[in-house]
């Protein structure tokens, strides 16, 4: 397992609330100082929390010594898998629940500050991003990869959460019409392709699990 192989779980750290909160950042009165702050934060969580779970994770495996390696191995791969199937269930259960909270409405006309607060919250509390930092950072663990290899992964969903902004910079004023299309989609459709790279990653696991 290399790196490529985690790399579309970034898909689900996006999906839902998160990007149709960078939609609105993107489309609102202080577009680039709003989606900055908002993807600061986000990026300060996906850095600190996808890292925290490698660097416990590699510490148990070290922990075991060179003898107990493949029963930690096949722990650690117990745990991812039943990570991934509450995640599943996650994604699943909240495929109705997306949508624009009030507080939404507050995003056309946030700062940097708020919106800095917004991305730090949003993803700490939500649960399927916690499982899916918890999952990546494990399985990099167990299957000795470096903390560099976790950078793509944390990079693509900055990259993701960025594509509002990205298309209001482009498309000038034709973002007006891609953002309420991009925020429509993210909001109807984006769980399917969660469960869809979920279901990637666990089968991944249960291959590590059988060999």
């Amino acid at each position: 397992m290399n790196f490529l192989t985690i790399l579309p779980m970034a898909v689900v750290m996006v999906a839902g609330t998160q990007l149709v909160a960078a939609v609105f950042l993107a489309s609102g009165d202080r577009p680039r100082r709003a989606s900055g702050g908002f993807l600061s934060g986000a990026a300060i969580v996906v850095f600190a929390g996808t890292t925290l779970a490698w660097l416990v994770f590699r510490v148990v495996k070290g922990a075991a010594g060179g003898g107990g390696h493949g029963r930690v191995e096949r722990v650690i791969d117990w745990v991812v898998l039943g990570l991934l199937v509450v995640l599943a269930v996650v994604v699943f259960v909240r495929r109705h629940s997306a949508g624009e909270p009030k507080w939404m409405g507050r995003l056309q006309h946030a700062r940097f500050g708020y919106a800095l607060r917004l991305g730090l919250l949003l993803f700490l509390v939500m649960p399927s991003d916690d499982l899916t930092m918890v999952a990546v950072g494990a399985t990099a663990a167990r299957h000795d990869l470096s903390w560099w290899h976790l950078l793509p992964f944390m990079l693509l969903t900055l990259l993701l959460l960025a594509l509002p902004l990205l298309a209001s910079l482009l498309l000038g004023d034709r973002a007006d019409r891609v953002l309420p299309r991009m925020r429509d989609w993210a909001d109807r459709h984006s769980w399917i392709i969660s469960e869809v790279v979920v279901a990637f990653f666990l089968v991944l696991t249960v291959v590590d699990l059988l060999t």
